[in-house]
């Protein structure tokens, strides 16, 4: 059921999607995306920046855990802009929601508590749903560009003078959601 989902909605969403969210810059887990695509893209982006700037900054994050800290609440919002049919969104936000654990150690178990962040990594959906997660990231300075290929994301600054005189250089991203700034760039900050 996930791969049908997958691949009969959700790729051909990502073929037309709302201004808010942004998939030109992903280069993994889509039908046209592939390691030699981002580095061609990142070489051309530094190619044009070094025609008009004397030197180029590239900066390489690799978010540690990023499947796991996935916001179900901000994944589902993305989704909701896509162009999927509503029983397809439903069956996602049935998918994501209503998950607990707990933890058994000796003869202890904890209570139940809810899971509201994390995809599954080695599941049909879980690649895509990333994708469609960090859709929403952008570069905080205007000029600079982001490659995202998974978990790893490369902002290129349009100059290093430009990228120093930045007061958002300290990460080079402006997240959109609140899980984002939350979790995954608090080590940044």
């Amino acid at each position: 059921m996930e791969r049908l989902v997958v691949k009969q909605f959700i790729y051909p969403a990502l073929l037309t999607p709302p201004p808010s969210l942004v998939f030109d810059d992903q280069f993994a887990f889509r039908p046209t995306g592939s390691t030699t695509a981002a580095v061609i893209a990142i070489l051309q982006t530094v190619t044009n920046l070094l025609s008009d700037h004397l030197y180029v900054i590239v900066i390489s994050l690799d978010f540690s855990k990023a499947f796991d800290t996935v916001c179900h609440a901000t994944l589902l919002e993305n989704f909701a802009q896509l162009d999927i049919p509503d029983s397809v969104y439903n069956w996602l936000a049935d998918y994501f929601t209503g998950h607990s654990h707990c933890t058994k150690y000796g003869c202890s178990t904890s209570s139940l508590c809810q899971i509201s962040a994390s995809i599954v990594q080695g599941s049909a959906i879980g690649p895509v749903s990333y994708v469609v997660n960090a859709s929403d990231l952008r570069a905080a300075t205007p000029g600079n560009e982001l490659c995202k290929y998974v978990d790893v994301i490369i902002p290129a600054p349009t100059s290093a003078v430009d990228a120093l005189s930045s007061t958002t250089y300290s990460t080079g991203l402006r997240p959109t959601t609140s899980c984002l700034t939350a979790t995954s760039l608090k080590k940044l900050l």
